[in-house]
């Protein structure tokens, strides 16, 4: 492979115009399809064979114009009640409106006498629930821009407002790409770039790269959108991480050209050596994130396995982009690499570890104390990781929505005039197939008596009284534990009872019980994946590092590693410690896909720095045979890169934890926090300080298996 990527970037840099043609066709052909046949992201959670899937299903079957996700508009008055005709004649002829919409199956006039009548007892808010006869995916495009329009006679009323909830407003909640925190983030990284190169030209070039990676990622993702279910936080996180491993990237293969340069190499001969070092190093590294994004597909459901393949997507490019088009630009810019020089910087370009510098200095010190290295650097580790035992997965309400936000002024007047529960009811499907149609009537009772509810309304049945539906309301939010286990009770107390004594069958359903299903799926299915990553990402560093102590101190640190920042995560979130500095107003759950993304992605991301430290160090270890000493040199030759590496990564992921969106927050702080523990404490402490301990140990392999093992050498100069 190493002689592959040498020839590959000696013909890139030989004919650059050549390769930056063929990538230019290559972007210009995936935005054209992307404004094409580009889809839009959507919200499905649906899991099949859950409870509330079977709900969905049979709400679908046998009531179609209930079978949609609900929209509930929350009317608020200033001043006088909502039923005073000023307040009154706006919001009838909102509800007039809203019910001549397309799709739109039934609306639920909170202001009319009888049992859809909700209004608040000071009389100033009113709570309508919007029915449609299809998913929200389903719903075509323009909808909520529809609905808005209908809701204009309240909106242009003086102390009159409206506000909206529902799954139709999470797509605009999770917001888009191109917002300020890419901005951020790159801005960073090219003050980063420039003190690591001291050079504006050099910091230009892996900035560009990732820029143009990106947009043939998220071009590509947004075409995938009509075959996969791609939830709306995909894009977003295809951005963060594309971003992140572009710029990285091309500053593994960057760094490496100028130091051939410097040693009097030509601009072609140094593209070619970079790309069958650090290019194959970035190959190894890119292919690991890929592979564990890949292996979210064994959790086998549908919005997880989107995420994981577009983002995989999304690195693969940037992965392809180091080893082609950057070495043509290598062989394009020539010596030039170091033009518009930066004085007040100074920038190494040398591989050998000056005595000197602050990276020598460091190892040798951590290989001279390693036990004290150790000790210090795990327990703080250990420290860390212990609010992730407390961890609790679930969903975050539209109560941790952004301040001002139309989900956040919605379930805040709902929560102060009805009770939280309103936010979350849940939705109870009756089966009357094989039951009397009139026991449905004797199911409100059994569940009222349930602790925890704070109302039932009595059976809806539909046309040929072969189904019902009752809706419950919780005493508690729908992210609250109490919510969860009222859940449980019905099913496991009130439906038995049910189907035994009346013959009807009764199905919880709603988005509330969706995302509790979702989430206990979900984390029935992760240890699968967990040990998947591990088992492949095992074989993988084993092949190519000739050794069985390597990749298994590799895959503990790691888990070390991922664990501490899943604390960070904890503590920050679900216990509150300085939430409210990241704009989170209110404590969450952690959403259960979030450990598992971030296991995934950081798992990968941390191969960037063990390739390229430990390439480094066997490097001196084939030319020396010291064991120690290669160790030192080898952490002081790639320390300055690792770090700046890091800092890049670390600067993009903590620019999106500002972002309005508490998913979005969470993955931000969660990878900020990992990469940042991984290539502090981990790659710069614990691995040279655990290599040093281990001694030659560390490059053990029976002879048997370095027989049947293929060889990759990440240091073969092609």
């Amino acid at each position: 492979m190493s002689h592959l990527l040498h020839r590959l970037g000696r013909s890139a840099a030989s004919h650059p115009w050549r390769v930056i043609g063929l990538w230019v066709l290559v972007a210009a052909a995936a935005v054209g399809a992307n404004v094409r046949w580009g889809a839009p992201t959507s919200e499905q959670f649906a899991i099949p064979g859950t409870e509330s899937q079977q709900a969905v299903e049979l709400l679908q079957a046998r009531f179609p114009e209930r079978a949609g996700d609900p929209l509930r508009v929350v009317f608020a008055s200033d001043s006088g009640a909502i039923t005073d005709p000023p307040a009154a004649g706006p919001v009838s002829d909102a509800l007039d409106a809203l019910g001549r919409l397309d799709h739109v199956s039934t609306v639920l006039d909170p202001l009319a006498p009888g049992p859809t009548r909700m209004i608040s007892e000071d009389g100033k808010v009113a709570l309508a629930t919007i029915e449609f006869d299809r998913p929200t995916a389903q719903l075509p495009d323009g909808t909520l821009g529809q609905v808005r329009a209908a809701l204009e006679p309240v909106r242009s009323t003086d102390g009159l407002r409206a506000e909206l909830s529902g799954a139709l407003l999470q797509a605009e909640a999770e917001g888009g790409v191109g917002g300020s925190s890419e901005v951020v983030g790159v801005l960073i990284a090219i003050v980063v770039l420039l003190v690591a190169f001291g050079s504006v030209a050099a910091m230009g070039l892996p900035i560009a790269t990732a820029l143009f990676g990106l947009l043939i990622g998220l071009s590509l993702l947004f075409v995938s959108a009509n075959v996969l279910e791609v939830n709306t936080v995909g894009p977003i996180l295809a951005s963060m991480i594309g971003l992140a491993v572009g710029i990285d990237y091309s500053l593994f293969v960057v760094t490496r050209h100028r130091e051939q340069l410097a040693g009097g190499a030509q601009p072609v001969d140094a593209a070619a050596h970079a790309n069958a070092t650090a290019g194959l190093a970035v190959l190894f590294a890119g292919g690991t994130v890929v592979i564990a994004m890949c292996g979210l597909a064994v959790v086998r459901i549908a919005f997880v396995t989107a995420l994981g393949l577009t983002t995989a997507v999304t690195v693969a490019v940037a992965v392809a982009l180091a080893v082609t088009l950057l070495p043509a630009l290598l062989g394009l810019i020539g010596h030039g690499i170091d033009r518009l020089r930066i004085p007040w910087f100074h920038a190494s370009t040398s591989a050998t570890s000056d005595p000197s510098t602050w990276s020598a200095r460091w190892s040798r010190a951590v290989t001279q104390h390693h036990w004290v290295a150790i000790v210090l650097a795990t327990g703080a580790l250990v420290v860390l990781a212990l609010p992730a035992l407390s961890i609790r997965l679930g969903f975050a309400s539209a109560g941790s929505a952004a301040e001002g936000s139309t989900r956040r002024q919605a379930y805040d007047l709902i929560a102060d005039s009805f009770g939280p529960g309103y936010n979350g009811p849940l939705v109870v499907a009756i089966d009357l197939a094989d039951a009397d149609g009139a026991v449905a009537g004797q199911v409100p009772a059994r569940l009222e008596a349930l602790d925890g509810v704070a109302s039932v309304s009595p059976p809806i049945p539909n046309a040929d009284a072969t189904a019902a539906i009752v809706q419950v309301v919780p005493e508690t939010g729908p992210q609250d534990q109490a919510t969860t286990d009222l859940v449980d009770r019905i099913r496991g107390d009130v439906a038995p009872a049910v189907e035994r004594e009346l013959g009807a069958r009764l199905l919880v359903g709603g988005l509330t019980a969706s995302l509790i299903d979702t989430t206990d799926v979900l984390t029935a299915r992760t240890p699968l994946f967990v040990g998947v990553v591990l088992a492949v990402s095992f074989v993988l560093l084993t092949v190519v590092f000739r050794s069985l102590v390597v990749p298994l101190k590799a895959v503990v640190l790691n888990l070390l590693s991922i664990g501490a920042a899943t604390g960070v995560v904890v503590a920050i979130f679900q216990w509150g410690w300085g939430n409210e500095l990241l704009g989170a107003s209110e404590t969450v759950p952690i959403a259960p896909f979030v450990p598992m993304m971030l296991f995934a992605i950081l798992f990968g991301l941390s191969m960037d720095y063990e390739v390229f430290i430990l390439s480094r160090i066997r490097e001196r270890w084939m030319d020396t045979g010291d064991p120690h000493q290669s160790v030192v040199e080898g952490l002081a030759g790639s320390a300055r890169v690792v770090t700046a590496a890091a800092a890049i990564m670390v600067a993009v992921f903590a620019s999106f934890m500002f972002r309005d969106q508490i998913t979005i927050k969470l993955f931000g702080t969660g990878l900020a926090a990992a990469v940042l523990l991984d290539a502090t404490l981990v790659r710069l402490v614990l691995v040279p300080a655990a290599m040093q301990v281990m001694g030659r140990a560390n490059w053990w392999l029976p002879r048997w298996l370095d027989r049947i093992l293929p060889t990759v050498d990440l240091e073969s100069d092609g």
